[in-house]
């Protein structure tokens, strides 16, 4: 453990490293994970800070129906994860709660290693009520949510003054689940606000009210004994509540969103705080398939570290990109056809559809009028569903069931699978073997949109609302399609917009046109480039890491 050098402390309620460490739940996990593996990359001195959930986030099984069960089975810790000697305690609930860490070494192209550590309370020197705080991620009530981002952030920054971690200059809070160890560095440098705030920085990813956790003082005060001060100086102070993302930004020098529209709807959400922003982007050595990172070998050798060289993949022959493209799409295909009864072709343009399964993200909205769907899609297309919804969200797991009601009611004319468990290994398999994605969020609300990204990277146009990252990435019909207008955004006008651009641009190309459609592809990968982790640690470390 080299704990002299450490600079960054990046800090995440959910770090999503690989499909055998459940330790997240989606994008924001799998995006601190990204962030971390660039941050190898480019030799920045950084550790990582989160919790472990023995339990993960969830397995989701789903009937016939679409009815989705859940079931909490627990992983094996395994050989990548060493647990370190020294356990610590926080105070809460008036009693002391012992926390002990695991360490997980993430080892970069270049030979960088950078330390993740896993708060754990699930130890024998706790009440059995105790040791439940970290077992699963995103789960219980509010009282739980409490505990669980005391142990983050509270908890963190006991672990790193007991490992004498004592060279950490800048503390990355990656969403307000973090934000109470801007409490704890205030009781550590006795009250003095301007020196915790010029060593923090603030990450927003979500325009959604909902996404931002917010208690009743008087919870937080009940839970937290003497950690919460008295004389908070926050503006939901006034109203008795303690916002989680206030209190990040409040103390932090530096915040930013997550791309350039969300940098402008997070600062009308807090318009009392200067929010910048930086567009996330996606690991591509992690996230391009294995028959476009073979390609990428030949012509290109150091474009693991240098995406850039990806730039240059116009010299590769149209018949490699689409024979690279068509061999990541069998292993979807065979993928999905030993998972499900409905069997998709290998010649039938394919759409995936993968995220969690929220309200704004509009799942069906391709089903608005399943009439003029089957006209235009009848065996011309096909689709791949997959996404989670929170065990507590209701109409989360109506929209799944509303999509596979629709699978069954179609399965004479589009052909439609819903593939159940969505991790990091499926989604790698369908964001790099399907032909196009679809993203038809209400605007503005998919604050960045990384699924996209590595869609792009893969070669596979986008289809998608100009929301997030695509309202920057999107060159209507060179590098994918843009739905609707960037200036408005109804139901009826999007669908509308959907189906005439698939009928007449986009099957049309597909079949009809190889040499254009070739050509988009290389125009993706091309953007892609754009949105990778490399260029956003990059940017990171110019604007935020200083």
């Amino acid at each position: 453990m080299n704990n002299k050098n450490i600079k960054i402390a990046y800090f995440s309620a959910e770090i999503g490293l690989s499909s055998g460490l459940p330790t997240y739940s989606g994008g924001l996990g799998v995006l601190a994970g990204d962030h971390i593996k660039a941050s190898a990359d480019a030799g920045i001195q950084m550790l990582g800070i989160s919790l472990l959930y023995k339990e993960g986030y969830f397995k989701q099984l789903l009937d016939n129906e679409g009815n989705q069960k859940e079931e909490y089975p627990r992983f094996e810790l395994g050989d990548t994860l060493s647990l370190l000697p020294n356990k610590f305690s926080i105070k809460i609930r008036k009693r002391n709660v012992w926390i002990q860490a695991y360490e997980y070494l993430h080892k970069s192209e270049t030979g960088h290693i950078i330390p993740i550590y896993f708060l754990d309370t699930d130890i024998d020197e706790n009440i059995a009520e105790d040791r439940m705080i970290t077992l699963r991620l995103y789960s219980g009530d509010k009282n739980h949510r409490i505990l669980q981002e005391s142990i983050l952030g509270f908890g963190g920054i006991r672990f790193l003054d007991t490992y004498d971690f004592n060279q950490v200059e800048k503390f990355h809070m990656n969403e307000g689940h973090s934000s109470f160890l801007t409490l704890a560095l205030l009781e550590k440098y006795n009250k003095n606000e301007k020196q915790v705030q010029s060593m923090c920085h603030f990450t927003t990813h979500t325009p959604v009210s909902a996404g931002h956790d917010n208690f009743s003082i008087d919870r937080c005060s009940n839970l937290l004994d003497s950690l919460i001060p008295d004389d908070l100086n926050l503006p939901s102070i006034k109203e008795n509540r303690l916002h989680m993302t206030e209190l990040g930004l409040y103390y932090s020098k530096t915040a930013n969103g997550v791309s350039k529209l969300h940098g402008k709807v997070a600062q009308e959400q807090f318009p009392d705080f200067k929010i910048d922003y930086i567009t996330n982007g996606v690991y591509h050595p992690h996230w391009i398939g294995d028959s476009f990172s073979e390609l990428f070998d030949d012509y290109f050798k150091n474009w693991k570290l240098d995406p850039d060289l990806l730039l240059g993949v116009d010299n590769i022959d149209d018949e490699k990109i689409i024979s690279a493209h068509e061999k990541q799409k069998d292993k979807l295909i065979s993928h999905a056809n030993s998972c499900t009864k409905n069997k998709l072709s290998k010649d039938i343009l394919t759409i995936g559809f993968a995220r969690r399964a929220a309200e704004y993200k509009r799942a069906g909205l391709i089903f608005s009028n399943i009439e003029k769907l089957i006209e235009i899609g009848s065996g011309k297309i096909q689709m791949i569903f997959s996404g989670k919804a929170h065990p507590n969200d209701i109409k989360g797991k109506q929209i799944i069931k509303e999509v596979v009601k629709n699978a069954n009611l179609l399965v004479d004319s589009v052909n439609i699978v819903f593939l159940e468990n969505y991790n990091m290994h499926l989604g790698r398999l369908i964001t790099s073997g399907v032909d196009l994605w679809l993203n038809t969020p209400i605007r503005p609300n998919e604050a960045s949109g990384t699924s996209g990204m590595k869609a792009a990277l893969n070669g596979v146009p986008n289809f998608s609302v100009i929301d997030g990252w695509w309202a920057e990435g999107c060159i209507d019909n060179s590098n994918g399609w843009a739905i609707g207008s960037p200036n408005s955004c109804n139901d009826k006008a999007d669908a509308d917009s959907l189906y005439l651009k698939l009928e007449n641009q986009i099957i049309n190309t597909f079949y009809n046109d190889k040499v254009k459609w070739a050509q988009i592809m290389k125009n993706s990968i091309k953007t892609g480039v754009d949105f990778t982790a490399h260029r956003m640690v990059n940017d990171y470390k110019n604007k935020f890491y200083k």
